[in-house]
């Protein structure tokens, strides 16, 4: 255990220095909105209780517990009423008994955004076939491996080696890497699962296409920009799950909850200090015989400053269904990303199907 103390002082240490260089709070922000409805209905409280190829993005450590040779898992989710896409997909297998290989593509854009630069034509009228249109988007890549600890029963590690691209059509882009260390416990029906996400830092290097807009940001009086090095700074999430079955085992209850650290300074979050930002989440799942699923979820707690100085808190609350036929598995959440008085929910849908033997059942 010794690796994760050493990890964990990584993230640690970096997140106070990085946070003296005027980091970004928010860099790369897009990795945080998540994976598989399953997931976002139960406000994402995945750090320990994530056990198939979606552990690639929540936990990779948790990818030794992939069910089956082969799994897939797609989603797609509109946000701000369809104005922003967000997808992923990812592919998972064993590579042999003890270890696991997984990979998976987040992309989040708002697409067709009109450039009228050149709205006006030479003799300065209005032409509206002029207006060309781009996309601002970003891209995640995640190269996920994963152990078991045959000395230690019940732990296994993992890592992702992630590589980030971003661009906002051919003015600006910029790519970046990354680090993710986990680990997760099982003992009996608990987990225990920690996720330290950019151990190291995550560096985006911006380049611009400053002659496109040059012109445009003379005549504004606004500042060219010039291609400058963002760094994504280190955070650390630890979870625990609970499983029950009831009733001859035709009904389960599965209960999670979720601590996310930040150390970039006080958030408005529910927990908040000099060291460390502390935003909790709890999620619960109820199943019948393992085939149909209702969830639940709430996190995103913040406090609020009104004009007159007075707080006040909001929370996000999440909902899920899901539906398990054979080797395929259909889930939508509910989630909103507004608060109690301006709700702004959002529709999640993902699909997750396997291929091959049922490892589980062969082990049993």
């Amino acid at each position: 255990m010794r690796w994760l103390f050493v990890a964990l002082s990584i993230v640690l240490l970096n997140g106070h220095s990085y946070a003296q260089l005027n980091t970004p709070k928010y860099s790369n922000e897009f990795l945080s909105i998540g994976a598989g409805a399953r997931a976002l209905g139960m406000a994402a409280t995945q750090t320990a209780l994530a056990d198939d190829v979606t552990a690639g993005f929540w936990n990779p450590a948790s990818l030794t517990d992939l069910s089956h040779q082969y799994e897939v898992s797609l989603m797609h989710a509109e946000y701000f009423a369809g104005i922003a896409n967000y997808d992923y997909g990812s592919f998972a297998t064993p590579l042999d008994s003890l270890s696991t290989l997984a990979i998976s593509v987040v992309r989040f854009a708002v697409d067709d955004i009109p450039d009228t630069r050149f709205l006006y034509d030479a003799n300065g009228r209005i032409n509206y076939d002029n207006i060309r249109f781009f996309s601002a988007a970003d891209y995640a890549f995640l190269f996920s491996y994963a152990r078991q600890i045959p000395k230690i029963k019940g732990l296994s590690i993992g890592t992702n080696f992630k590589i980030i691209h971003r661009t906002v059509g051919s003015f600006a882009n910029a790519w970046g890497f990354g680090l993710d260390a986990a680990a997760t416990y099982r003992l009996k029906d608990w987990r225990f699962g920690l996720m330290l996400h950019d151990i190291t830092g995550t560096f985006n290097a911006w380049t611009h296409n400053s002659d496109m807009v040059a012109d445009v940001y003379t005549q504004t009086g606004n500042v060219i920009p010039a291609n400058t090095l963002e760094v994504t700074l280190p955070k650390a999430s630890l979870g625990i799950a609970r499983s029950w079955r009831l009733w001859e085992s035709r009904f389960g209850i599965l209960a999670a909850a979720d601590l996310h650290f930040t150390f970039d300074g006080q958030r408005n979050v529910l927990i908040k200090s000099k060291l460390a930002s502390i935003d909790p989440s709890v999620g619960l799942e109820i199943d019948y015989k393992n085939l149909a699923f209702v969830r639940a979820g709430v996190g995103n707690v913040q406090e609020i400053k009104n004009f007159d100085g007075s707080t006040y808190r909001t929370y996000q609350p999440d909902f899920g269904v899901g539906f398990r036929a054979g080797s395929i598995s259909v889930d939508y959440a509910l989630t909103d990303i507004g608060d109690r008085s301006e709700s702004l929910y959002s529709h999640v849908f993902s699909l997750k199907f396997s291929i091959d033997r049922d490892r589980k059942q062969e082990n049993e």
